[in-house]
């Protein structure tokens, strides 16, 4: 057995310029990981609790370290999550802060694939295969809760779903983010950026839509191959006593089921994430009922990665994909169990990041160890482009 032998917690800064947990996790065979935990700023109410890092940090070093350093093997990253779950003793990490919790599972896999001398997406894969590169969904423009003065919908994606590889899928995504600077300027809109890099002009969502629309079309004709472009929504944070609350209008339920569809339609959507309130599981049922066979419906404040809030949402249909993000859940294992509960159901996966990075790249390699069909990295800024440059790595390894 490989055991841990020494956990290092540190406070970091994370890409918005908040502190956040980084771990090293060293192991008796000369293991070693690092890793540490993104910060959401639109969040689901069902998440995991992510502590202030100083405070996650205490109660980690004194309530689960000392369990982890004795008898976990490393090479078992369900032991070692398993650990993390019984020292902090609750159903939501709220004693020892998600925040911990995930930098620690993710720095103790890579010292456990490091520990048996493999990439740490075969460490991951279990019963996947492991060698199946995702497609980059890139943020090219955002509003909501990443973005002040911005558009309603959070965010705009640019979707290479023709592209031949992850190297031209990244590439497209650039250069989408790229000309839509310029059509922007070209009209002398502000270029101002989001949390996540995406531009965030003060521009309404229908413009947005035609400005999005042209910039994946005009791209796509340059390249040769098809790129379509998605939304995340965002809707619970648009959601108010029952109604969805953008800046000119006031929709009905019936009348949000209504718009989205019509909007797949128009621009042949390939992805829309929380286009509802994150408790509507039967409003999500309706409209997945509508565009299953055109797009896929995402759960992200739906799902938060929750095996058991899955497993409503597949009982009553409510979506077909979910959005796989370990700081929401708080470990891996979760994460993956998220993962192989959808893939049991005809449920897509697609891994993301949140809007408060790091440099870590352990989601590109769940994303490879899964066989995920799309991964949620951003499009540009060092933290984002740290995720891409690993898939190329990764692609070019296999």
């Amino acid at each position: 057995m490989t055991r841990i032998t020494d956990i290092t917690l540190r406070r970091v800064l994370d890409s918005r310029g908040n502190t956040t947990v980084e771990a090293d996790v060293s192991t008796t065979s000369g293991g070693f990981g690092r890793a540490a935990a993104p910060s959401g700023a639109s969040t689901g109410e069902h998440e995991a609790i992510e502590l202030d890092a100083a405070e996650a940090i205490e109660r980690a070093e004194e309530k689960a370290i000392p369990d982890l350093e004795s008898e976990v093997d490393a090479e078992n990253q369900r032991a070692v999550d398993a650990a993390l779950r019984e020292a902090d003793g609750t159903t939501n990490f709220s004693e020892i802060g998600a925040n911990s919790a995930v930098a620690i599972s993710m720095a103790a896999a890579k010292a456990g694939a490091d520990s048996i001398g493999i990439p740490l997406y075969h460490h991951l894969g279990g019963t996947f295969r492991g060698n199946t590169t995702p497609t980059p969904l890139g943020n090219v423009i955002g509003g909501g809760a990443h973005a002040a003065e911005a558009t309603n919908i959070q965010e705009f994606l640019s979707v290479p779903v023709g592209a031949p590889s992850v190297e031209e899928a990244v590439l497209a995504n650039a250069r989408v983010h790229a000309h839509i600077k310029e059509l922007l300027q070209a009209e002398g809109i502000p270029t101002n950026k989001g949390d996540e890099g995406a531009w965030a002009p003060p521009i309404d969502d229908a413009k947005a839509f035609d400005i999005v629309d042209d910039a994946t079309t005009t791209v796509a004709d340059e390249l040769g191959f098809e790129i379509g472009f998605g939304l995340d929504m965002a809707a619970s944070e648009l959601h108010e006593n029952g109604e969805y609350v953008y800046d000119d209008d006031v929709k009905s339920t019936a009348e949000q089921i209504d718009y989205v569809e019509e909007m797949v339609h128009e621009y042949g959507l390939k992805y829309v994430e929380d286009p509802l309130d994150e408790n509507a599981f039967g409003e999500w049922a309706e409209l997945t009922d509508r565009v299953r066979e055109e797009t896929l419906i995402c759960g992200d404040d739906l799902f938060v990665t929750n095996t058991s809030r899955l497993q409503e949402g597949i009982e009553k249909g409510s979506a077909n994909s979910i959005l796989i993000k370990p700081n929401q859940i708080g470990t891996l294992t979760d994460a993956i169990d998220a993962i192989e509960r959808g893939a049991e159901n005809d449920i897509e996966s697609v891994i993301s990041h949140r809007s408060g990075e790091t440099e870590d790249t352990t989601i590109a390699h769940v994303a490879v160890g899964t066989d995920a069909p799309f991964i949620k990295t951003g499009t540009v800024g060092g933290e984002r482009t740290a995720k891409l440059n690993e898939l190329l790595r990764i692609e070019g390894q296999a």
